[in-house]
């Protein structure tokens, strides 16, 4: 996985975008992509009706195959580890610490498309690689992500995570005004 470009490109015309929350709710903080995508459902009013945002859980099937169906921006938003970049674009290692944001372009070459694709769990890898054999291609992926503190079981997220949604939140609409139209409003 690349860090985002610093730069920031004029948007495109509108085009068919997916934010898709992944994460087990029952594992505290690998709950938050859905944490993040409840939050940006409930300001859907500011979105335009090229962009869907979906609470995918655990369901990695059903992430697959909604990618077939004409997706050309795909945003995940799931809890990564610590080691999830090498470097920032200025040489800058990534802060490992709990609840630190991560938004990285995800390309082809950087999955494994021979990852298993689990029908009952979501590997967002897995699903990404596997989507060749599906027969459909990867769309301009990114992945917001957070270092998570706490993946025990439980419910609710942890204090640094929790404080971090609202930045990841921030970052899904930054990537989002690069190939979306979206209101004004999202974005002060």
């Amino acid at each position: 996985m690349n860090p985002l470009p610093a730069e920031a490109s004029a948007p495109q015309a509108a085009a068919r975008v997916l934010v898709a929350g992944v994460g087990n709710i029952f594992l505290r903080d690998d709950g938050f992509g859905p944490e993040v995508a409840r939050r940006l459902a409930s300001e859907s009013k500011l979105l335009t009706s090229d962009v869907r945002v979906v609470d995918y859980g655990i369901r990695g099937m059903h992430l697959a195959y909604d990618l077939l169906d004409d997706v050309d921006v795909l945003v995940l938003v799931d809890a990564v580890p610590s080691s999830a970049a090498s470097s920032l674009e200025d040489g800058e290692q990534p802060d490992s610490a709990a609840g630190s944001i991560r938004v990285m372009r995800i390309r082809p070459e950087d999955l494994d498309g021979r990852a298993a694709l689990d029908p009952h769990g979501m590997n967002p890898a897995a699903v990404l690689g596997r989507l060749r054999t599906l027969g459909g291609e990867l769309p301009t992926t990114y992945l917001v992500g957070c270092v998570p503190a706490d993946v025990s079981e439980g419910i609710g997220l942890s204090e640094p995570v929790s404080a971090a949604v609202p930045e990841a939140v921030a970052a899904v609409v930054s990537v989002l005004a690069r190939h979306a139209p979206i209101h004004p409003s999202v974005t002060a």
